[in-house]
């Protein structure tokens, strides 16, 4: 089994192993606009026994591209579990982002990503600045691991001259979770998205979530209803100002994400899909 269509898939095929797919989110949205890659895709989804999308419309982009293959493709959305890591300490990692403010009137927005330009990490960063100057107390934290060697000096030179942005590298998961759970907001601004687990982990861990508004995102989060939507920086700052001074819009919405992910986000049914996919690699058809 192999996750995204080029960068997992490529591997497979001429090998005589049985094996299925799992779309990413890049292999439809950007690979496929590379003519070699999109061969090199095309071949991938002939020989694979199954492909899973997450959603309805990414198995709608990929029967587009490749309609042979349009009796295998399977939505299955992504399970979500949380684990916060109990015995973390917000104010030591504050410290360590070089935070010198009391805890107690601090907005911490949250982006999460690994470091590559489909995710556009710098996208809010000069609109945030502008804000931060007005309002000391609001900083932006980017987190995640350095993918995109070139691309992540970039990213640092640009965060080291900005005021109220902040990077820091890789975490463990569970304390990913407890900084999701402390933060005010976890933000989402990707060029394109397949399904962004962070933006179902904040929603599972009952925080608010401001995401770009593309179709990946929008798939996921209800303008107003299970999140915000905006379509650039300045709409940004004006949502989150307004998430910030609207308590009854900011409990609302974090009570309708928690139920739409236990709702369409459960990864026992995930677990029951899989299990019955790799059982037909085993050339077995029974359930």
């Amino acid at each position: 089994m192999a996750l995204h269509l080029y960068r997992g898939g490529r591997l497979l095929p001429g090998h005589g192993i049985p094996f299925g797919i799992i779309f990413g989110g890049t292999d439809l949205n950007e690979d496929v606009k590379h003519g070699e890659k999109n061969k090199v895709m095309g071949r991938v989804l002939e020989e694979a026994r199954f492909a899973v999308a997450f959603t309805e419309s990414m198995k709608e982009t990929a029967q587009r591209q490749w309609p042979h293959a349009k009796d295998k493709i399977y939505v299955q959305s992504q399970g979500i579990a949380t684990v916060p890591n109990t015995t973390f300490n917000w104010n030591t990692f504050l410290q360590r982002s070089e935070i010198n403010q009391s805890a107690d009137n601090l907005h911490v927005f949250l982006l999460i990503c690994g470091l590559r330009q489909v995710k556009d990490p710098l996208y809010l960063v000069d609109a945030f600045s502008e804000w931060h100057q007005e309002e000391p107390n609001i900083y932006m934290v980017i987190v995640g691991p350095e993918v995109d060697p070139v691309f992540t000096r970039e990213v640092k030179a640009k965060v080291k001259r900005t005021a109220g942005v902040r990077l820091i590298g890789e975490m463990a998961q569970e304390d990913l979770h407890a900084v999701m759970k402390n933060c005010f907001a976890v933000v989402n601004s990707s060029v394109s998205e397949g399904m962004s687990a962070a933006i179902l982990e904040a929603m599972d861990l009952e925080v608010p979530v401001l995401a770009r508004n593309i179709p990946g995102n929008a798939a996921v989060v209800k303008h107003e209803v299970t999140g915000l939507l905006f379509s650039d920086p300045q709409e940004f700052v004006r949502l989150a100002k307004r998430l910030g001074g609207d308590p009854a819009l900011e409990k609302q919405i974090v009570a309708n994400g928690r139920e739409y992910v236990r709702m369409y986000h459960s990864w026992q049914v995930e677990r029951n899909t899989y299990g019955h996919l790799v059982r037909m690699l085993e050339g077995s058809s029974e359930d």
